[in-house]
């Protein structure tokens, strides 16, 4: 049986960063596009407007779930190349 090295970010860890990146990338883009097509707001947009964040506010947040989706990806392709070695 070969020894794995294990990953510091394997399993349920893991799968929060994609769950995580996943939500803030949909609700920050879709509330964008939301407040522009149809000037209205849901989700964090909503919270944001409520706080007084400027518009952008969404934006942010919809690349900070961008940076994390890639932050998730490449630790997936980090682990699966320590796998094949």
């Amino acid at each position: 049986m070969p020894n794995h090295p294990t990953t510091r970010n394997s399993g349920p860890a893991q799968s929060l960063l994609w769950l995580f990146g996943a939500i803030l990338t949909i609700q920050g883009f879709g509330s964008a596009v939301t407040e522009a097509g149809w000037d209205t707001s849901f989700g964090v947009g909503g919270l944001l407007r409520a706080a007084h964040v400027p518009e952008w506010g969404t934006l942010l947040v919809g690349c900070a779930g961008v940076a994390l989706l890639a932050t998730a990806a490449r630790r997936h392709a980090r682990s699966r190349a320590g796998r094949r070695t």
